[in-house]
Formats: C-alpha cells, sequence, structure tokens
C-alpha cells in the first residue's frame, strides 16, 4: 500500500492492528447492539444507550476515563448471557454488520503484510466473542482481545479475566515477540487512540490511523506517520473483476449487432407499411 510496507524475509516480524476505527470505522462491540436486543439478551432501553455511546465514540473517540466507563458499563451490561447465544448472534450478523465498515486501507495493509512475510495480529479492547470472528474475517493470524469470566452455567459472570487495554497491549505484544520470535524492530502496530501509545512505542514501525487529538498531537512530536482512512468497503466488493472472456465478448458483439439488425428490418417494414397505407388512401 502506496509503498508503506519494506519486505524482510528474516527475523520474523508481526504487524499489530487496533480494531476500532483502526481496521472498522465503529466499535465492534457496540455495533453489535441491535442483535442483541433483538436476540433477547439486552432491553430496547439499554439498546438506545450503547447506541448514543457508539455515536459519542465515533465524534470524538474515547479517553481513559471513558474508556473505564464504557468496560464498567458493559461488564455489568452482559453479565448473565449465555455465552454460546452470544457467538451464535454474532456469527449470524457478522458479515451484514462487519464487513461493510471495514476500512478499504486496512485491509490493503493487512494483504500487503501477509505479502512480506509478516504475521496480523488483532489487539482489541472488545471482547474475544466478537473480535475472534471478525480476526478470521480478515484473515488475521491471531488474536488478542478482552476475556470475560465464563461461570458454571455457561454465562457470563460481569467479572473480566482479562483486560486487553493501555499497558496490557504492549505487555501482549511483547510477549509474542518473545513466543513467536517477532523482532519488536521490525514489527508494525497501527491504532486511532492515545490509549494504545504504550503498544506503538513497543515496536520499531508505529503508525497513527485517524488519530485522535492527544495521538495526533505525540505522533507529530515523535515524528510517526499519519494515515486516514476514509473508505470503508465490503471485503468481497474489493475481489479484482475478471477480465472478460474472448468468447463472450464475441458472443455478446454478435448478439448486439443481431439485434441491431433486427431493430432495422422492423423500422423498415414499418416505413413499407406506412407507405403502402398512404397510397391506398390516397388512390
Amino acid at each position: 500500500m502506496l509503498g508503506l510496507v519494506e519486505n524482510h524475509s528474516m527475523p520474523r516480524a508481526a504487524a499489530f492492528f487496533d480494531l476500532d476505527k483502526t481496521v472498522i470505522a465503529k466499535s465492534s462491540t457496540l455495533t453489535f447492539s441491535k442483535s442483541f436486543y433483538r436476540g433477547g439478551l439486552i432491553s430496547r432501553r439499554a439498546a438506545l444507550r450503547t447506541a448514543y455511546i457508539q455515536f459519542v465514540f465515533l465524534v470524538g473517540g474515547a479517553d481513559h476515563d471513558q474508556m473505564e466507563r464504557m468496560r464498567e458499563y458493559l461488564s455489568a451490561l452482559c453479565k448473565g448471557w449465555n455465552v454460546a447465544q452470544v457467538k451464535e448472534l454474532v456469527a449470524e450478523t457478522l458479515h451484514d454488520l462487519i464487513d461493510p465498515i471495514i476500512y478499504d486501507e486496512a485491509a490493503s495493509l493487512i494483504e500487503d503484510h501477509h505479502a512480506a512475510g509478516r504475521d496480523v495480529v488483532i489487539v482489541s479492547t472488545s471482547g474475544a466473542e466478537v473480535v475472534e470472528p471478525i480476526g478470521e474475517m480478515l484473515g488475521a493470524d491471531r488474536v488478542v482481545a478482552t476475556r470475560m469470566v465464563v461461570g458454571d452455567d455457561g454465562c457470563f459472570t460481569g467479572e473480566v479475566e482479562y483486560y486487553a487495554y493501555g499497558p496490557t497491549k504492549a505487555e501482549a505484544v511483547r510477549e509474542l515477540a518473545e513466543s513467536e520470535g517477532y523482532d519488536l524492530s521490525r514489527c508494525y502496530a497501527y491504532s486511532d487512540s492515545a490509549t494504545d501509545l504504550p503498544m506503538l512505542e513497543a515496536v520499531g514501525h508505529p503508525y497513527a490511523v485517524n488519530p485522535d487529538r492527544t495521538l495526533r498531537r505525540e505522533a507529530v512530536a515523535r515524528d510517526w506517520p499519519v494515515l486516514a482512512f476514509d473508505k470503508p468497503v465490503r471485503l468481497k466488493q474489493r475481489l479484482p473483476e475478471m477480465p472478460p472472456r474472448p468468447a463472450l465478448v464475441a458472443a455478446a458483439a454478435l448478439g448486439a449487432a443481431a439485434a441491431t439488425a433486427a431493430l432495422v428490418w422492423y423500422a423498415s417494414r414499418r416505413r413499407q407499411a406506412a407507405s403502402l397505407t398512404r397510397a391506398a388512401q390516397a388512390a
């Protein structure tokens, strides 16, 4: 993508992507609120509230305090949800809800990193039940996401087992680098939020994508590249169109010629008929 990705064969490296507003245009978790409402998991009031939170998130992003409030709200909201039902609802609506809001630029970057031999890792604060299917859709090699505690009854308890946020993301990046043999100086990271500064600082090639004001200021001060992603597109629309085969082109040309000839013949017959009618009337 525009020469942003260099090709290095060795040692191993990875590209770490934040998800919300970096790879997709909205909050992955909040995007499913309508599905959860229709599935009976949340009330209409809760659905409206999550829609409002989504709006605030899109307009101004979320700082540390807002992210903490969002975590507390969502943790309390999902308490008692059946995990199997959540996964089923996500699977049923994944392509309808997420496919249209994937940034074309992000999808191209993912392809470029794979072509350069790098692993692609999605690192998101959203829950694993949402992030893992999205990661699979995007072709990511690994996913790091928040995990909620699941009780013996198969339902969320409302407690957080692992919170993939802020410094925790950077810790996950370093742990993966150690276990997978990544050279962090050759790794890339992409995010829109200043809360991901620790993750961006952990790699040799940090990029600010659609950054909030704080991250933009930091990126300028540190001379980090700033990218603007603004083209959500369905993945299937990114597939290159097959060029028309010669036989089909020839058939189409013959069909068009036959249709034109038929129209000319029909028009000629109508003129002849009209001429005969006028002659008969004159006689």
